[in-house]
């Protein structure tokens, strides 16, 4: 809880204005009445005004204090279009599909935060992360100097005495499902961004494998190896290694029979998966096995925040995802 805390008071103290592009979803309506309770952000509910109104009456929630935009009705409709038609428009896109696009509001909230209407964007609470990314890689696009945008997953792990005191950071979990060894190499970099201006952590990373320095012959430890390579040269001050099994990465004894000598292995609290399957089915594991507490997918190398919701989420996690992507916003990379 004192991670989540953290993100809270710092969101407080520095508001942000976060889009929330589901405005008639029911947990959204009663997060956002938690949020704005809270001072935790500005909100703007996209939608229908009536359908919105209507919705959170039904429910007996008060959203009032909150702004509502309907995308088709909205002036900064026509610009919007306008906008997207420049952007995609060497890819196909005429004016009349721009249109189509931005009155989704996905691509409209994209639009309102890439124009500093908001400062950040949370969806996915109804649709899918496939659905949300689109926009955001369309419009939003990557930072400066980062070729791929990923996720990674916050781990805290009740009564552990490995990574952090328990907590751990894992990506990507949740969008890249096989990167190449120059992107996993880019998942690291942007990791270890998030590792220590979100949390504040001394980031000592974890290029996870079935294979311990050579323990195995195999294309796919060749790639977790050639990724370790690029992060050592494209970022010498990065502490790395790899490839480590996950026994060898945060286990001490382990460690100094398997990998001997490293700075790292036994003492990983950023654990960097080969691929979108392991690494999902590791965070899914260490959550409900070990009771863990998993905050995420927290969105890194993009722009501006754009944050993803389980849709299974309830409205205290979206309440959580909006307080992280406020602190994300006011953040420098």
């Amino acid at each position: 809880m004192g991670i989540l805390r953290d993100f809270i008071e710092k969101a407080q103290k520095n508001k942000k204005k976060i889009i929330l592009a589901e405005g008639t979803e029911p947990r959204i309506l009663k997060a956002t009445e938690m949020i704005l309770k809270d001072n935790i952000s500005d909100i703007v509910l996209l939608g229908s005004a009536e359908e919105i109104k209507k919705k959170a009456s039904e429910i007996g929630t008060n959203v009032d204090n909150a702004e509502i935009v309907d995308p088709l009705k909205s002036l900064l409709f026509d610009d919007y279009a306008k906008q997207y038609y420049e952007m995609r428009k060497k890819k196909g896109v005429d004016l009349e599909k721009a249109k189509k696009m931005i009155g989704n509001p996905l691509y409209f909230g994209c639009m309102m935060v890439q124009n500093g209407y908001g400062d950040g964007m949370v969806a996915g609470a109804v649709n899918n992360t496939a659905d949300l990314w689109r926009p955001a890689f369309q419009i939003i696009k990557t930072a400066p100097g980062i070729s791929i945008a990923s996720s990674t997953f916050i781990m805290i792990v009740p009564n552990c005495n490995y990574g952090s005191n328990g907590v751990f950071l894992f990506a990507d979990c949740s969008v890249n499902p096989d990167p190449t060894a120059e992107e996993l190499a880019t998942i690291a970099i942007s990791t270890v961004s998030t590792a220590k201006v979100l949390l504040g952590l001394d980031p000592k990373v974890a290029m996870l494998s079935f294979s311990t320095k050579g323990s195995a012959q195999h294309e796919l430890v060749d790639k977790v190896v050639d990724a370790t390579k690029r992060v050592q040269s494209i970022a010498p001050d990065i502490l790395i290694d790899g490839e480590l099994q996950a026994d060898a990465a945060i286990i001490p004894s382990v460690a100094s029979l398997k990998a001997p000598g490293s700075k790292v292995a036994g003492n990983a609290n950023v654990l960097i998966f080969p691929d979108l399957q392991s690494g999902n089915i590791s965070y899914k594991l260490v959550q409900r096995l070990a009771n863990a507490q998993a905050i995420g997918p927290v969105s890194q190398g993009l722009n501006k925040p754009i944050n993803d919701l389980s849709r299974g989420c309830s409205a205290k996690d979206i309440y959580n995802t909006v307080a992280i992507t406020a602190v994300q916003a006011g953040m420098k990379y």
